[in-house]
């Protein structure tokens, strides 16, 4: 997949994993089957698994070249990592950093890891396991982080929760921590290379999107705020995955009717290849147009 322009930004994809996820009424409290063959043309077989009928999925970072700075946006699932309620990803062994080679980039070279939120499957590249111990994957690099999102897996991995998510911040956030690479930003921090955070809660409380602007042309990273292109068509369907699914709700409307055919390219964190493109009023709803 050639380089993504936003302006003079060089944007590349590397992905950990793509292909089929949960069934769509496992994911979707309010799925409503109907709304999939209503809009078959929409969806087809790279959104919907043929046969099975899950959702296509992609678990994917964002490499941002600037000119300036070498940025990582969401650090997907990572080598190792002990995920046994998630199995598919248990201890995965994949090729990201070769993928990353491939690119001309070496981790060293990684200025900045930036973090819509800290859900296990957008922090997992934060580290690697050397000598039986976890350790910062990118050893030069500032990850950027909003403080409420913070505080907020800091309290739920205190209270001992067993959730991958708190398994991530033991194993993905707390090294960077220890090491002094942790940059705890309010939800509005902006870097001087024209990329800044705001603030979409509900997917989890501290959640940001990361705008991205360069030469006129505009972009926003959206990590988790839609999960796949069915809610642009049921803005409404909040997922199992949402802290907080009516202020997810209330976020993700908001995301979608500020940027339908504003011109900003939409980058989400689990949109198959292609991935990115742009949302367009559709009906009486919306609907995703994936960049060619």
């Amino acid at each position: 997949m050639p380089a993504i322009r936003i302006g003079e930004f060089a944007v590349d994809r590397i992905a950990d994993y793509e292909g089929p996820f949960f069934a769509p009424a496992d994911f979707f409290p309010d799925f409503d089957p109907a709304v999939v063959s209503e809009n078959a043309e929409l969806l087809g077989p790279r959104l919907i698994e043929p046969g099975t009928g899950k959702l296509m999925f992609s678990f994917h970072s964002f490499v941002v070249r600037t000119g300036r700075h070498t940025i990582l946006i969401d650090s997907c699932i990572g080598n190792d990592k002990d995920r046994p309620s998630r199995p598919q990803f248990h201890r995965m062994r994949g090729p990201f950093i070769d993928d990353l080679a491939r690119l001309g980039i070496r981790p060293e070279e990684v200025d900045y890891v930036m973090c819509t939120h800290l859900h296990w499957d957008h922090v997992g590249w934060n580290t690697r396991l050397q000598n039986g111990s976890w350790v910062p994957t990118f050893p030069n690099a500032k990850y950027v982080m909003a403080k409420t999102e913070y505080d907020h897996w800091q309290d739920f991995h205190a209270s001992g929760a067993d959730s991958p998510h708190a398994l991530a911040f033991e194993d993905s956030i707390l090294p960077v921590v220890k090491t002094g690479q942790a940059l705890l930003v309010g939800d509005d921090y902006a870097l001087d290379d024209g990329l800044w955070f705001e603030a979409y809660p509900g997917h989890t409380p501290g959640n940001v999107v990361i705008h991205a602007r360069s030469g006129g042309a505009s972009g926003v990273f959206i990590g988790d705020v839609l999960h796949h292109p069915l809610q642009c068509i049921k803005p409404a369907w909040s997922t199992m995955a949402c802290t907080d699914p009516a202020l997810s709700r209330v976020s993700r409307t908001r995301l979608i009717e500020e940027h339908a055919d504003s011109g900003a390219l939409i980058l989400p964190a689990h949109f198959p290849a292609p991935t990115v493109g742009h949302i367009r009023p559709h009906q009486s709803a919306f609907r995703f147009d994936f960049a060619s």
